[in-house]
């Protein structure tokens, strides 16, 4: 049994807090849930993260980590620029199937919006993803997607309210599903850029 909490890597646990965090939200994320999930005793993720705020900390960590690939995954997936960055968004947003686990991010996220610390982890997921929409962006414009004189920087901070927006009203209205919403809410903020073929 002593060998056995070395057998559970850091992000099966992470990912397994995601999962929590989905489900139950801020109340119901608890070492000993996410121990439940991995099967492993609420002392071992003690001994690895201290607390249900070291895990949180560690988790957001990692999500700056994975931002900053996420672009690369897309892209190698798909030869249009455009094409990339749709499934950029819906990647973006994976971890929220119904608007019951959107409002269980949501809450999360108000609590990054308060903790010093987690804010700096969620302001450097936000602009990774910054980046990676607008290289996607640039990319389209040399790929001759977008016109020629598109303002990507600008661009870049309407496709990201395109995309928290989206999950809003998806979750208010929750007319199709999330998916859709996102890649219809970017194609209406990329229409007026797309070059027109003759």
């Amino acid at each position: 049994m002593a060998g056995r909490p070395r057998g559970v890597d850091d992000s099966v646990i992470l990912r397994a807090a995601v999962e929590v965090i989905g489900r139950m939200g801020p109340a119901g994320l608890t070492l000993a849930a996410v121990a439940d999930e991995v099967g492993l005793v609420p002392g071992t993720l003690v001994q690895r993260f201290g607390s249900k705020r070291g895990l949180l900390v560690a988790l957001a960590a990692r999500s700056v980590q994975d931002a900053g690939t996420l672009h690369e995954r897309a892209r190698e997936r798909h030869e249009s620029p455009l094409a990339a960055l749709r499934t950029l968004a819906v990647e973006s947003m994976s971890d929220v199937s119904t608007p019951r686990t959107y409002a269980n991010h949501l809450a999360f996220l108000c609590m990054d919006l308060t903790d010093p610390e987690l804010h700096e982890h969620a302001l450097a997921v936000h602009q990774a993803r910054g980046r990676a929409i607008e290289a996607l962006l640039r990319a389209a414009v040399s790929a001759g997607e977008l016109r020629d004189d598109t303002d990507t920087a600008a661009l870049t901070g309407s496709v990201q309210t395109a995309i928290a927006g989206a999950g809003l009203t998806w979750a208010l209205d929750r007319r199709g599903t999330l998916p859709e919403r996102l890649r219809e809410e970017i194609d209406t903020v990329l229409a007026p850029h797309i070059r027109r073929r003759t």
